[in-house]
Protein backbone atom coordinates (compact mmCIF):
# COMPACT_ATOMS: atom_id res chain seq x y z
CA UNK A 1 0.00 0.00 0.00
CA UNK A 2 1.20 3.40 -0.72
CA UNK A 3 3.49 5.33 2.06
CA UNK A 4 4.62 8.92 2.31
CA UNK A 5 4.23 11.77 0.46
CA UNK A 6 2.14 11.27 -2.46
CA UNK A 7 -0.37 12.51 -4.99
CA UNK A 8 -3.64 10.57 -5.41
CA UNK A 9 -6.56 10.95 -8.39
CA UNK A 10 -9.90 10.21 -7.38
CA UNK A 11 -12.56 9.35 -10.10
CA UNK A 12 -14.37 11.81 -9.63
CA UNK A 13 -12.38 14.77 -10.41
CA UNK A 14 -11.07 15.43 -6.80
CA UNK A 15 -6.75 15.30 -5.75
CA UNK A 16 -5.02 14.48 -2.97
CA UNK A 17 -1.59 15.67 -1.95
CA UNK A 18 0.07 15.17 1.15
CA UNK A 19 0.92 12.45 3.52
CA UNK A 20 -0.19 8.78 3.03
CA UNK A 21 0.13 5.77 5.51
CA UNK A 22 -1.23 2.05 5.32
CA UNK A 23 -2.80 3.21 1.74
CA UNK A 24 -4.84 5.54 3.45
CA UNK A 25 -4.39 9.93 4.10
CA UNK A 26 -2.39 10.43 7.09
CA UNK A 27 -0.60 13.11 8.20
CA UNK A 28 -0.93 16.77 6.68
CA UNK A 29 -2.69 16.53 3.56
CA UNK A 30 -4.51 18.97 0.93
CA UNK A 31 -7.69 17.49 -1.18
CA UNK A 32 -8.45 19.62 -3.73
CA UNK A 33 -11.96 19.98 -5.78
CA UNK A 34 -13.00 20.09 -9.34
CA UNK A 35 -14.53 23.57 -8.74
CA UNK A 36 -11.35 25.31 -7.46
CA UNK A 37 -11.89 24.73 -3.38
CA UNK A 38 -9.58 22.76 -1.52
CA UNK A 39 -9.92 21.25 1.81
CA UNK A 40 -6.56 21.36 3.84
CA UNK A 41 -6.22 18.96 6.70
CA UNK A 42 -4.74 16.79 9.41
CA UNK A 43 -5.66 13.66 8.36
CA UNK A 44 -5.90 10.72 11.20
CA UNK A 45 -6.04 6.73 9.23
CA UNK A 46 -8.39 8.47 6.55
CA UNK A 47 -10.45 10.56 8.02
CA UNK A 48 -9.60 14.49 8.71
CA UNK A 49 -8.92 15.05 12.05
CA UNK A 50 -9.33 18.91 12.15
CA UNK A 51 -8.95 21.12 8.70
CA UNK A 52 -10.38 24.21 7.00
CA UNK A 53 -12.05 24.58 3.58
CA UNK A 54 -10.75 27.63 1.29
CA UNK A 55 -13.16 28.27 -1.68
CA UNK A 56 -11.61 28.78 -5.10
CA UNK A 57 -11.20 32.77 -4.53
CA UNK A 58 -8.89 32.50 -1.83
CA UNK A 59 -11.77 32.96 0.77
CA UNK A 60 -11.86 30.50 4.25
CA UNK A 61 -14.51 29.14 5.61
CA UNK A 62 -14.89 30.19 9.38
CA UNK A 63 -17.15 27.93 11.39
CA UNK A 64 -17.23 29.47 14.37
CA UNK A 65 -17.41 33.73 13.19
CA UNK A 66 -18.72 33.46 9.94
CA UNK A 67 -19.42 36.70 9.12
CA UNK A 68 -18.94 36.61 5.01
CA UNK A 69 -22.84 37.35 3.48
CA UNK A 70 -24.50 37.25 6.45
CA UNK A 71 -26.92 39.81 6.14
CA UNK A 72 -25.39 42.34 7.35
CA UNK A 73 -22.54 42.41 4.95
CA UNK A 74 -23.50 41.68 1.47
CA UNK A 75 -20.52 42.74 0.01
CA UNK A 76 -18.75 39.97 -2.66
CA UNK A 77 -15.17 38.56 -1.07
CA UNK A 78 -13.71 40.63 -4.23
CA UNK A 79 -14.92 43.66 -2.66
CA UNK A 80 -13.90 43.09 0.82
CA UNK A 81 -10.11 42.24 -0.47
CA UNK A 82 -10.41 45.12 -3.30
CA UNK A 83 -12.06 47.60 -2.22
CA UNK A 84 -15.96 48.73 -3.90
CA UNK A 85 -16.24 49.49 -7.60
CA UNK A 86 -16.70 53.60 -8.45
CA UNK A 87 -20.62 54.52 -8.33
CA UNK A 88 -22.49 53.50 -11.46
CA UNK A 89 -20.40 50.45 -12.28
CA UNK A 90 -22.14 47.28 -10.79
CA UNK A 91 -20.29 44.27 -9.83
CA UNK A 92 -22.87 41.87 -10.15
CA UNK A 93 -21.32 38.30 -9.26
CA UNK A 94 -17.72 37.09 -6.88
CA UNK A 95 -15.78 37.22 -10.74
CA UNK A 96 -14.94 40.51 -12.16
CA UNK A 97 -16.00 40.69 -15.27
CA UNK A 98 -18.17 38.06 -14.79
CA UNK A 99 -18.71 35.19 -17.00
CA UNK A 100 -20.83 35.68 -19.79
CA UNK A 101 -23.75 33.98 -19.99
CA UNK A 102 -24.92 32.42 -23.22
CA UNK A 103 -28.26 33.81 -24.77
CA UNK A 104 -31.82 32.93 -22.85
CA UNK A 105 -29.29 30.90 -20.23
CA UNK A 106 -28.78 31.40 -16.44
CA UNK A 107 -25.93 31.35 -14.19
CA UNK A 108 -26.51 28.91 -11.53
CA UNK A 109 -23.20 28.74 -9.18
CA UNK A 110 -22.02 25.67 -10.84
CA UNK A 111 -22.76 26.25 -14.57
CA UNK A 112 -25.00 27.99 -17.29
CA UNK A 113 -28.82 26.50 -17.24
CA UNK A 114 -30.82 26.30 -20.33
CA UNK A 115 -34.19 26.32 -19.36
CA UNK A 116 -35.72 24.92 -22.84
CA UNK A 117 -33.70 21.94 -22.74
CA UNK A 118 -33.51 21.97 -18.74
CA UNK A 119 -30.07 20.95 -18.86
CA UNK A 120 -27.14 22.56 -16.43
CA UNK A 121 -23.58 22.62 -18.01
CA UNK A 122 -20.52 23.68 -16.29
CA UNK A 123 -18.37 26.90 -17.39
CA UNK A 124 -16.26 24.92 -19.98
CA UNK A 125 -19.96 23.93 -21.75
CA UNK A 126 -19.06 20.14 -20.30
CA UNK A 127 -23.01 18.01 -19.66
CA UNK A 128 -23.65 18.57 -15.77
CA UNK A 129 -27.33 17.23 -15.04
CA UNK A 130 -30.65 17.52 -15.97
CA UNK A 131 -32.65 19.91 -13.71
CA UNK A 132 -35.74 18.79 -12.03
CA UNK A 133 -38.84 20.95 -11.85
CA UNK A 134 -38.12 22.21 -8.55
CA UNK A 135 -34.44 23.53 -9.61
CA UNK A 136 -35.88 24.71 -12.87
CA UNK A 137 -38.21 26.75 -10.46
CA UNK A 138 -35.42 27.58 -8.24
CA UNK A 139 -33.34 28.55 -10.95
CA UNK A 140 -35.69 31.10 -13.04
CA UNK A 141 -36.76 32.58 -9.66
CA UNK A 142 -33.24 33.42 -8.48
CA UNK A 143 -30.21 33.17 -10.71
CA UNK A 144 -28.81 35.38 -12.99
CA UNK A 145 -30.05 36.07 -16.25
CA UNK A 146 -28.36 36.56 -19.47
CA UNK A 147 -29.05 40.44 -20.78
CA UNK A 148 -32.13 40.39 -23.08
CA UNK A 149 -30.49 43.92 -24.27
CA UNK A 150 -27.13 44.38 -24.56
CA UNK A 151 -26.26 47.41 -22.53
CA UNK A 152 -22.98 49.15 -22.18
CA UNK A 153 -21.24 51.89 -19.38
CA UNK A 154 -20.94 55.04 -20.72
CA UNK A 155 -19.53 57.36 -19.19
CA UNK A 156 -20.87 60.93 -19.31
CA UNK A 157 -19.89 63.55 -21.35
Amino acid sequence: RMEGYGYYALPTGREYRGSLWDGMFHGKGELLLPTGGSYRALWDRGAAAQGKYAFADGLEYEEEKWRYCDGYDRRFYTEICSGFKPPGIPQLTNLDPPKIIPEGCYDCGDGFYNPKTRIVVDYKRKFLRNADDDEHEWILRTCRKAWDITTENKPKP
